[in-house]
């Protein structure tokens, strides 16, 4: 590492980042679809056709990423709030990220039959 380098590829730099690209991504996902929610006063039958793509497998894929960006961040979000507001907050960061880690691991466990279980019924039946 050259001198004066903050980060050193520790779990604070890869929250840091992660953070920062679970955010980009979600306001991409925000942008499109206000994009698409506006093509509905333009064209109608185009509208249609747009959602119409969504539902499927693939967009399933996708929306289980986007579920996983929004609980990443959220949780990741609540615990920068502990790190800045909390006295002993820096001194737990860590524990708290592996916490953040864990329940993030269980909800998106949670996650996989709501947000994926219609497009596994319509690649293996049902």
């Amino acid at each position: 590492m050259p001198a004066g380098t903050l980060y050193r590829g520790r779990e604070g730099m890869w929250s840091w980042v992660a953070h920062r690209v679970t955010g980009v991504l979600i306001f991409f996902f925000l942008f499109v679809h206000v994009l698409d929610t506006a093509l509905v006063r333009v064209s109608p039958e185009d509208y249609d056709k747009v959602v119409a793509t969504y539902k499927t497998p693939i967009v399933a894929l996708l929306e289980y990423g986007l579920v996983a960006a929004i609980l990443f961040h959220a949780l990741n979000g609540l615990r920068i709030i502990a790190v800045d507001f909390w006295a002993k907050g820096p001194r737990y960061q860590k524990q708290m990220l592996w916490s953040v880690v864990i329940i993030w691991l269980l909800l998106m466990v949670g996650a996989l039959y709501p947000v994926l279980g219609h497009a596994a019924r319509e690649l293996f039946g049902s």
